[in-house]
């Protein structure tokens, strides 16, 4: 039924690959399938003029597609002279979801900035860059502690995303660019290990979708985060 021949309930091969950069202090490359988005993390020792002596750091997020990333050639932003809607709107996304599950007061007057670049885009690419953003981000915390800055991870729970949507009839778990370029609805779904909802976007693009089909897209959404969590948990040797 699915163009892959997955499952319904079936996620993409994921791999979350680290230390893929030695310049950053926590880096992801996470793969879902074809997609494949680079996270890195860097610490700075500034912050937002408007946090400054709160004793709070901050977390952000900058997002991005590589010129080559899809099936035909885009001009870089830059060179463009200013980021499109969609770019604005997933980078907050990306830093919401990571600051949902970061104790802001843990590690002092720091910044640490999330990049996450797009070399390879079929379907989910701001799922993958919060799932591999996340990984990044604990790989800088990390950092932190092994220096001393810190006396412990300053993360109360894990986090990660995943699309969901409804194909030829049937709820779908993580649709690739097949389906979601077809499918009846779609939504993308930032949960945390333990249950909680960070954020919910979800749009119909046939008709109105019901409530019951909310609710299995949900189910199969819960499903991939725990999964998620548990690639994240071994690529950070936490499991």
């Amino acid at each position: 039924m699915r163009p892959s021949g997955r499952a319904t309930d079936q996620l993409r091969e994921i791999r979350l690959q680290t230390d893929v950069n030695k310049h950053a202090e926590g880096s992801c490359l996470a793969r879902f399938g074809d997609t494949h988005v680079l996270c890195t993390a860097s610490i700075e020792e500034n912050i937002p003029p408007w946090l400054r002596n709160s004793g709070r750091g901050w977390v952000t997020a900058e997002y991005g597609m590589l010129p080559r990333s899809t099936n035909s050639r885009t001009d870089r932003e830059a060179a463009r002279g200013k980021q499109s809607g969609r770019t604005q709107e997933i980078q907050r996304l990306i830093g919401r979801s990571l600051r949902a599950v970061t104790d802001l007061k843990g590690f002092g007057e720091r910044q640490i900035r999330i990049d996450c670049d797009v070399i390879q885009a079929d379907g989910g690419t701001r799922t993958a860059a919060i799932t591999g953003g996340f990984v990044a981000l604990h790989l800088a915390f990390q950092h932190l502690k092994e220096i001393g800055v810190v006396e412990a991870i300053p993360l109360s729970d894990q986090v990660a995303a995943i699309s969901c949507g409804i194909y030829q009839g049937h709820e779908v778990l993580d649709l690739d660019y097949d389906e979601d370029s077809s499918a009846a609805a779609d939504a993308n779904f930032v949960l945390t290990k333990a249950g909680g909802v960070v954020e919910v976007q979800g749009t119909a693009e046939d008709v109105p979708f019901q409530r019951s089909q909310f609710d299995r897209l949900l189910d199969l959404a819960e499903k991939g985060v725990a999964e998620l969590c548990s690639h994240q948990a071994k690529a950070l040797g936490l499991s």
